[in-house]
């Protein structure tokens, strides 16, 4: 059985989107200022993954899972033919924000200024034996019509949520804190967060109160703010050591 968040089908899987700034002086000769657009080469959804091999020691959190925020998933996937991702998530933060409050100098579409857009705050442990880097995270966001949204794209810096790949270099017991960025079309509002990377996979989501950003979450210890929601970086972006949390195990 699938979960109540997400009924028996996903009634849509909404696109990343590759969002451009508006320039406060184009260069000569300079394209004009693009609006946000859906990505002409969109992140691909990781293949079907009936059998997944993963190291010794490795147990992999069941299908159908509904964590909390804080709550770790250790999860399997194919990236591709020849690659396969063995992951622990952390999902720790969920905050909602406005247009007007985190994109100012950044020109939308009128189909894309009718999305609410949200922040959501992970930890990625890589639990296999590739290098992950370059790679999307596989997370998506469930809105309340029942549709997967795919985390967007920046074709510049976006320093309140930089929703970046993850670091070029992601090699096994790497981790790395990452913000992404969802934009649920018309109107939609975060329900979970859900790791599904096929179809027929039983998902695996997280739940919990979506916060206002800037509104302490209850629990947080002094300094988190949730508005700039993002890693201390090193190699790559990866955190190592200590409270970083950059352990090789």
């Amino acid at each position: 059985m699938r979960t109540r968040l997400l009924g028996p089908l996903v009634a849509a899987l909404v696109p990343a989107l590759l969002l451009s700034a508006c320039s406060g002086g184009d260069e000569p000769g300079a394209a004009p200022s693009e609006a946000a657009t859906e990505s002409a080469s969109p992140t691909p959804e990781p293949l079907p993954t009936p059998d997944i091999e993963v190291p010794d020691g490795v147990e992999l959190t069941t299908q159908g899972s509904a964590l909390e925020l804080g709550d770790t998933a250790t999860v399997g996937y194919e990236v591709n033919q020849s690659t396969v991702g063995v992951l622990d998530i952390t999902v720790t933060d969920m905050r909602r924000t406005t247009f007007k409050e985190s994109f100012q100098g950044w020109k939308l579409d009128k189909q894309l200024a009718k999305a609410n857009p949200y922040f959501v705050e992970a930890v990625f442990k890589n639990r296999g034996e590739t290098d992950l880097g370059g790679q999307r995270p596989p997370l998506y966001i469930v809105d309340g019509n029942d549709t997967l949204v795919e985390s967007s794209t920046f074709v510049t810096e976006f320093t309140p949520c930089p929703s970046t790949d993850f670091p070029k270099t992601f090699e096994p017991g790497d981790r790395v804190k990452r913000c992404l960025v969802y934009l649920a079309p018309d109107a939609g509002e975060l329900v979970a967060v859900s790791f599904r990377p096929a179809q027929e996979f039983n998902p695996i989501t997280w739940s919990g109160d979506v916060l206002r950003l800037g509104a302490k979450r209850p629990g947080d210890g002094a300094g988190k703010d949730g508005k700039k929601p993002q890693g201390k970086q090193e190699r790559g972006g990866q955190e190592r050591g200590g409270q970083d949390g950059g352990d090789r195990s």
